[in-house]
């Protein structure tokens, strides 16, 4: 297991590049599989799940081309091949297979997604999607069968707002018969990254980035050059680090639209904020106040900043409150922290934490990507002892040249085998 170590205290300055979306990226690679001729995907994030997909699609018969931030996709070879087991259960994203098989073959084997552990993530809204537009959704030994004769639009209502089940059911509409309507429908900006693929693709699709979804579907879809839109949960992270550092950060690659949530927060607590076109400069302040903050669905705060928003509010004056109301379970870094000195308390959905209080160097464990970042965001704090963050494939699964890009901002961390 590889280990992080940190040698805290240093204020981070200088610039960091954000690179495309990982929750973007998850999406856009199985979608290019509905198309006929070959997808070029630019500003693809070198992580870890983007090459877990990679091997996917090539076990399914695309052939792949990937250098640097460009994944070329030939999906002339594609078919349909049961996915039980195996790169699936490693990647809590690989159920857009689902959609994106059934609506180009009409069928599709897949297991179970696996990925970060830090709460199930029920499917229940996507098969209800596949189920509406015509498919038969059984699950066999731990997989889901997906069959369709012909998939036909339908008006669906979902019952909880889901980023997944929007993207999945847009992927299989795209290509079934007549229209589908997607109600109650997820905003966030990958899904709009998503449906502009899609629509480069020849795919008719109105209202995303609303509640409603409109899909007229297409007999076929055709190759493309798409451009991911910028990570904001990496840019959110970086910004975060900037300020519980002290530091002075131009975040560069962004959309500032789509950090207004974080923002916000940042500049509530004293952080001074300075947005440009395409990038935000970040500069901490020897005091910060206390905040509460509530995770929503966007475009709320985003329950995957919470968790570094956690360690950056120990440095806060006073008693913040942080809450998420997207999953409930999502603390499991708590008891980590309260080992490097933090007082925390957990109340059902929220963390009540009462902040002054310094951080030491400790040993602790990343159980899942995002609790992985507060840990780092805490041990950047750290004056006093070295901080060991064991789970660094967990980090590496949603922020690339991590070490490499901390390190260009003046922070002493390292690599351990």
């Amino acid at each position: 297991m590889n280990k992080l170590m940190i040698a805290g205290g240093r204020p981070l300055r200088g610039t960091v590049s954000i690179s495309g979306a990982k929750n973007s990226a998850v999406a856009l690679i199985p979608a290019a599989i509905l198309a006929e001729t070959t997808v070029t995907l630019d500003n693809l994030p070198a992580i870890s799940d983007v090459a877990i997909y990679m091997e996917l699609l090539t076990e399914l018969g695309a052939s792949i081309e990937w250098q640097g931030d460009q994944m070329i996709i030939h999906p002339e070879g594609l078919r349909s091949i049961p996915l039980p087991n195996g790169n699936v259960k490693k990647l809590r994203a690989s159920y857009y297979l689902m959609g994106a098989l059934l609506g180009r073959f009409g069928e599709a084997v897949v297991g179970l997604p696996g990925g970060c552990n830090f709460e199930p993530r029920p499917i229940d809204q996507h098969i209800k999607g596949f189920e509406a537009l015509g498919a038969e959704v059984t699950n066999e030994g731990g997989a889901i069968h997906l069959r369709a004769k012909q998939l036909r639009g339908a008006r669906i209502y979902l019952d909880v707002v889901s980023v997944g089940a929007t993207i999945n059911i847009m992927l299989a509409a795209a290509r079934a018969k007549g229209v589908t309507i997607i109600e109650n429908a997820a905003k966030e900006p990958e899904i709009i990254d998503v449906a502009t693929l899609l629509s480069s693709m020849g795919a008719r699709i109105k209202g995303v980035g609303t509640e409603t979804i409109r899909i007229e579907g297409v007999d076929s879809l055709h190759g493309c050059r798409h451009s991911i839109i910028p990570d904001r949960i990496q840019a959110g992270t970086y910004m975060i680090a900037a300020a519980a550092t002290r530091g002075d950060v131009l975040v560069d690659n962004v959309i500032p639209k789509h950090m207004e949530a974080v923002t916000a927060k940042l500049q509530e607590m004293g952080v001074i904020i300075e947005e440009l076109d395409e990038s935000i400069r970040v500069i901490g302040s020897p005091e910060y106040a206390q905040v509460d903050v509530k995770a929503l669905i966007y475009p709320g705060f985003a329950t995957d900043i919470q968790s570094p928003m956690a360690s950056l509010l120990t440095q806060a004056k006073g008693t913040s409150i942080l809450t998420d109301y997207v999953y409930s379970n999502r603390f499991k870094y708590v008891p980590e922290l309260v080992r490097m000195g933090a007082r925390i308390k957990l109340e059902g959905r929220s963390a009540i934490i009462e902040g002054g209080v310094p951080l030491s160097g400790a040993k602790v464990t990343a159980t899942d990507l995002r609790a992985g970042a507060a840990l780092v965001v805490a041990g950047l704090t750290v004056t006093s002892g070295i901080t060991e963050v064991s789970g660094l494939e967990y980090i590496e699964r949603g922020y690339d040249n991590l070490v490499e890009n901390l390190s260009m901002l003046g922070a002493e961390v390292w690599r351990m085998e």
